[in-house]
């Protein structure tokens, strides 16, 4: 037996098998012309593919031996002033907020004076 949702009711009833595939008496639609293209622009079609490079010159390999070069320098400071300036800038603020949320738990913990 085929089942369908009726709208009416709002409980599934008893249906014939074409009316439980298409729901609410929807019909599939044979078009007899073709739809209308959208957004139809000329396409150009070439024999020999052009090489446009949008990514630019592959710089890991030379990143990779930069990096992994023992020179008793941390990995997280290896480019120099800007490296050491994110670096201090990262701590100082981590210790600034720790130091903030701590005296923010003791102001909150202290009793209200009236």
């Amino acid at each position: 037996m085929y089942y369908k949702f009726s709208g009416f009711t709002q409980k599934l009833t008893g249906a014939w098998a074409s009316e439980a595939y298409s729901p609410q008496g929807l019909r599939p639609v044979v078009s007899t012309e073709a739809p209308p293209i959208i957004f139809a622009t000329p396409t150009k079609l070439t024999s020999s593919p052009t090489g446009y490079d949008y990514a630019g010159k592959n710089k890991v390999p030379e990143l990779q031996k930069f990096f992994q070069k023992s020179d008793g320098v941390p990995v997280h400071l290896k480019r120099g002033l800007p490296d050491q300036m994110l670096y201090r800038t990262t701590t100082a603020l981590t210790v600034g907020g720790t130091i903030y949320c701590l005296f923010a738990l003791y102001m909150a913990s202290q009793p209200q004076n009236k």
